[in-house]
């Protein structure tokens, strides 16, 4: 009987992996089936694009795949049950339940409005292809009615700068207002603070520092102070969260939901489920959590896939560096901010900003897209034999 692999999400973690063990895993052993509710592959890191009008690739998950020998099922995952070793889906047909060996969870991450009264009815996201969408769809609107409008962007995270200068370079005609609950790029140097907030006052927007919001109503975002922002459209990056999905199936997690892992990305709690992402917690190599990000989602998934390969054909596993070195960060289409970290987690003095940071920042969007569609580029050809595979063969050769 064939192990069985089932890997939840095909996001920047899950598509990379399942693709490197199908080429490195021999499929006289191993069953690899990708679970994923949409059919094409996310540039999560392009929605901000998408929401303000581009059009971003979304390659096919079934030519992602194709050749690798993967078995893709299109389907939302309701649950997992580690004691069953079985994972709970829902479809068009009604959905079922896959049983598993081996677990690989990269469900990623949802935007995340809960604390905030309205901000989960009211508010857009960019955290998933649908709900950038709708955003844009509301911003298409808005142009229609002679290109006016105001749009509120809450959150100075990376995901709120980059979402914020992104609608206001391509629609010179909303009025945009990012709010920020401190200082306006404080994770950033001072050179690149005020890199930024020169780039906010090219674009037109309008910076509230220091201000917290304690209610999003459909038309206004009501502050703290008790200032009332007019708002054809709130935008909410002010916090992102999990699925409660491998809580409610028995796995230690975290407060937020995240699942607890060794350094091999591995569950402390039930040892043949691996997570990878920003569903995993991990402690990096500065001795910090890794944050949810792109890069993070690299080496986490990079880490799992050399411990399931690993330990199912016995072989080392070695430790893949788990860094955190910076940001690069997107300001529209012509400008942008590389702003690297020491070992602290801390801006390092010198930063990189203008056009060649866009280009950089452009060229990693390039090859993570690449990378991701092409999973078994340059892998070894040979694909290895799991120990249980490799003893009965021995044996039979005995007999």
């Amino acid at each position: 009987m064939k192990h069985r692999i089932v890997v939840l999400g095909a996001g920047y973690a899950g598509a990379y992996v399942a693709g490197n063990l199908a080429r490195r895993l021999s499929p006289e052993d191993t069953e690899i089936t990708v679970v994923n509710a949409e059919p094409d592959f996310v540039q999560r890191l392009r929605l901000h694009q998408l929401a303000a009008g581009r059009d971003i690739e979304a390659p096919q998950l079934v030519d992602v795949f194709a050749g690798t020998g993967i078995r893709l099922r299109l389907a939302r995952v309701t649950a997992v049950d580690p004691e069953r070793q079985v994972v709970s889906v829902a479809d068009a047909d009604g959905g079922g339940e896959l049983g598993y060996d081996t677990l690989l969870y990269t469900l990623g991450s949802h935007g995340d409005g809960r604390a905030v009264p309205g901000a989960a009815e009211h508010a857009f996201d960019v955290a998933a292809r649908p709900s950038a969408l709708r955003l844009r769809s509301r911003l298409d609107s808005l142009g229609g009615r002679g290109g006016g409008g105001s749009v509120v962007v809450v959150g100075d995270g990376l995901t709120g700068i980059e979402t914020a200068t992104e609608i206001a370079e391509a629609r010179p005609g909303l009025s945009v207002t990012l709010v920020a609950r401190g200082q306006l790029g404080a994770q950033l140097s001072a050179g690149a603070r005020s890199h930024l907030r020169q780039a906010c006052d090219r674009l037109g927007i309008t910076v509230l520092e220091h201000t917290t919001v304690e209610a999003v109503e459909a038309r206004r975002v009501l502050c703290a102070d008790g200032t009332a922002l007019a708002s054809d459209a709130t935008v909410w990056t002010a916090g992102f969260a999990v699925a409660p999905i491998a809580a409610a199936g028995g796995l230690e997690v975290t407060v937020d939901g995240r699942i607890i892992v060794d350094r091999t990305m591995r569950s402390v709690s039930h040892p043949n489920i691996y997570a990878a992402g920003d569903s995993v917690y991990v402690i990096g190599d500065n001795g910090r959590p890794l944050p949810m990000s792109c890069a993070s989602a690299g080496y986490t998934g990079m880490q799992a896939m050399v411990a399931i390969v690993g330990r199912l054909t016995g072989r080392k596993i070695a430790n893949v560096k788990l860094d955190y070195v910076g940001n690069h960060i997107s300001l529209g289409r012509r400008d942008g901010i590389l702003q690297l970290v020491d070992d602290e987690a801390r801006a390092k003095p010198k930063f990189l900003g203008g056009r060649k940071a866009a280009r950089i920042k452009a060229g990693i969007l390039k090859m993570s897209l690449w990378t991701t569609s092409h999973p078994t580029f340059g892998l070894p050809k040979r694909r290895r034999r799991l120990i249980a595979a490799r003893d009965t063969t021995a044996e039979k050769a005995v007999a």
